[in-house]
């Protein structure tokens, strides 16, 4: 199962695929190179496959928990002052995404979405200490009657497209799609201090299923 914001990328891939490796049999004579480009031109195809893919997760639904709100690796565990919609202290979970993984964005929790804002920006990479704040990037907040959870999608390197699709008002349910980040990022959860940390550094983190904290 592959993600919507792919068919397009994948449509192309798949033509320029055949496309080439028709030219390469009717062109070139020789059977080595002509199985060199073929497997050259494969491992593209099922990366750009890979990278779109969109599998099924199982969110267990609970109020009182927070669970992952992408793939990745735990980069980030701190105190810090949020600048932009809370303006003061809440702990930060920031996880890292690799080119390898999955790169569909979830809802965090359940509630209604109460913020959403898109800022363009720079690409440093994306562990970079500024990069939440100078990086194109998306801040959505989602509220409900157990706590209000602030995530925010920062571009990469490679990460030349971030797709938000919360918008405020809407009800949106935990683990649900909520965006996608194209080639590689990261995603920073911003949570109220106190509240109880399930993972710990360099942890990898599975979107929708992996419980990241507890109420």
């Amino acid at each position: 199962m592959f993600h919507k914001e792919g068919f397009k990328i994948i449509s192309v891939a798949i033509v320029l695929f055949i496309g080439i490796n028709v030219a390469s049999y009717v062109a070139i004579q020789s059977e080595e190179w002509q199985i060199a480009i073929l497997v050259l031109t494969l491992a593209f195809l099922v990366l750009i496959l890979q990278f779109f893919r969109n599998p099924k997760r199982q969110t267990t639904i609970d109020e009182n928990t927070v669970v992952a709100p992408v793939d990745g690796k735990v980069v980030v565990i701190e105190e810090v002052h949020e600048k932009e919609h809370f303006k003061d202290k809440r702990l930060q979970v920031s996880i890292f995404m690799s080119p390898i993984n999955v790169h569909v964005t979830r809802h965090p929790i359940k509630g209604k979405v109460v913020f959403s804002k898109y800022h363009p920006g720079k690409y440093l990479v994306a562990w970079h200490p500024k990069a939440s704040e100078e990086n194109e990037r998306t801040t959505v907040v989602v509220k409900n009657d157990n706590i209000e959870v602030l995530y925010r999608q920062i571009a990469g390197a490679l990460a030349k497209r971030i797709v938000n699709y919360a918008t405020e008002g809407e009800q949106v349910v935990q683990g649900s799609d909520s965006g996608f980040i194209k080639f590689g990022s990261r995603v920073d959860v911003y949570l109220p201090i106190g509240t109880k940390v399930n993972i710990t550094l360099n942890q990898k983190v599975r979107g929708g299923e992996s419980v990241i904290a507890t109420l």
